[in-house]
């Protein structure tokens, strides 16, 4: 059973050059091999994302642009991310409750995902959640 101590802060490689910024992820840069890549956009800055857990994918949330918070909750304890550099990502293993919120104007949240879609894996209600941990 994972707890948030497995939650990492992952240091994306950037290669700086005065005409920008090259940032890297590389298959052999996380700790599994993303199947799914997605991304959050135009969320007003009253809204929350997330609001689930997975049963068995890992992810690893970057802000590419703008920031955003990120609360997670292992069922026991919980901690809060501040995510606002775009070479740094934010590791989740299995079996962590995540909430996104306070999203700043143009904020964009990149999402590298170890499985495909599938709603089977999702816990989305936080007492059923809260259940699954004991």
């Amino acid at each position: 059973m994972e707890t948030i101590q497995a939650i990492q802060i992952l240091k994306i490689p950037v290669v700086e050059d005065v005409r920008g910024n090259l940032g890297i992820i590389q298959s052999d840069f996380l700790p599994f091999e993303f199947k799914r890549v997605y991304y959050l956009f135009d969320v007003p800055s009253t809204a929350f994302r997330g609001g689930h857990a997975h049963i068995n994918q890992q992810e690893v949330l970057i802000a590419l642009s703008g920031s955003f918070e990120v609360t997670v909750n292992d069922g026991i304890e919980e901690n809060r991310y501040l995510l606002n550099k775009p070479n740094v990502g934010l590791l989740i293993p299995t079996g962590i409750w995540r909430e996104l919120e306070n999203f700043s104007s143009g904020a964009v949240c990149l999402v590298l995902a170890s499985d495909d879609f599938s709603e089977e894996d999702y816990i989305r209600d936080f007492d059923e959640f809260l259940i699954s941990k004991k």
